[in-house]
């Protein structure tokens, strides 16, 4: 589902993907990583749904559709952490990156989702340089970071993987960072904050709220200078629509966003069954 970024991108369409695998040990977490930035590094747009609900299903349903990745949503949904990291577990056993949303910096759940067989961590709220150091020291093992080690989950082969290949493939294609830039002002300014990140992300709708819901124009020039700030410092640039329509990301100033959300599980599924009703009262 990789397209090329710009005005002439074309529509979102499903990707021909190679049969998935079915284990899931360091190397092939960190090839789906490395799947992700090559794309992102490339200038080509990833598209993904956050997963609100709790059936690995929806995984499946992701996947089939030619989705890039999948962001298992723990701000905004009723997931438990178990099932969240049985999500994110079945996802980068079939081949599809999973990357958990999560409200805060905390180092425990981070490790935990990483453990699992995360891609990446996306951060809600990002307002401050020390909250990127924070999402970094949590999500590098040592000397870059302060992530705990154990050789005893999914992504080390439960201890069939070797310490020191397991720590050099964490090393080479470490967990993607993507930043929720997403309140009408920031601790820090945004070119600084987005140093360290390999997403800015643009939470539209916080930031909406935040700026005192102004007008579309005004929205949109405080988004192009968040994509701006991006492409600036040689970080990708992000965002969610509600649907997969090229002219409602430019017209947002979404237009250069390389990794793009669009609605969710819950959200789509709302969405068909509403069109099914609307359509056949229509035929009445």
């Amino acid at each position: 589902m990789t397209v090329p970024c710009g005005p002439a991108a074309p529509s979102f369409e499903p990707a021909t993907r190679e049969p998935p695998s079915r284990a899931v040990p360091a190397a092939g977490v960190a090839a789906l990583r490395r799947r992700l930035r090559d794309a992102l590094a490339g200038g080509d747009r990833v598209v993904g749904t956050f997963l609100k609900l709790p059936s690995a299903d929806c995984v499946d349903l992701a996947r089939q559709a030619g989705f890039d990745f999948v962001v298992v949503d723990l701000e905004h949904s009723s997931l438990p952490e178990a099932t969240a990291l049985a999500l994110v577990r079945h996802a980068a056993a079939t081949g599809l990156p999973a990357l958990v949303r999560v409200p805060a910096v905390d180092p425990a759940l981070i490790n935990r989702v990483l453990e699992a067989g995360a891609a990446g961590v996306q951060l809600s709220t990002l307002t401050a340089v020390a909250e990127v150091a924070a999402l970094t020291g949590a999500t590098r093992y040592a000397p870059h970071g302060r992530r705990s080690v154990s050789l005893s989950h999914p992504a080390a082969g439960f201890g069939a993987v070797d310490l020191a290949a397991y720590l050099a493939a964490e090393a080479q294609d470490p967990p993607l960072l993507v930043g929720q830039i997403e309140t009408a002002v920031t601790l820090d300014p945004v070119p600084e904050l987005v140093g360290g990140l390999d997403v800015a992300f643009v939470g539209t709708t916080d930031l909406v709220v935040g700026m005192g819901l102004p007008g579309p124009e005004a929205l949109r020039a405080k988004v192009e200078e968040i994509v701006g700030a991006a492409l600036s410092a040689g970080v990708a640039p992000g965002g969610w629509i509600a649907r997969a329509d090229e002219e409602l990301l430019t017209g947002g100033g979404l237009g250069a966003a390389r990794y793009l959300v669009v609605g969710s599980d819950v959200q789509l599924l709302g969405s068909a069954l509403r069109e099914v009703i609307h359509r056949w009262k229509e035929a009445q």
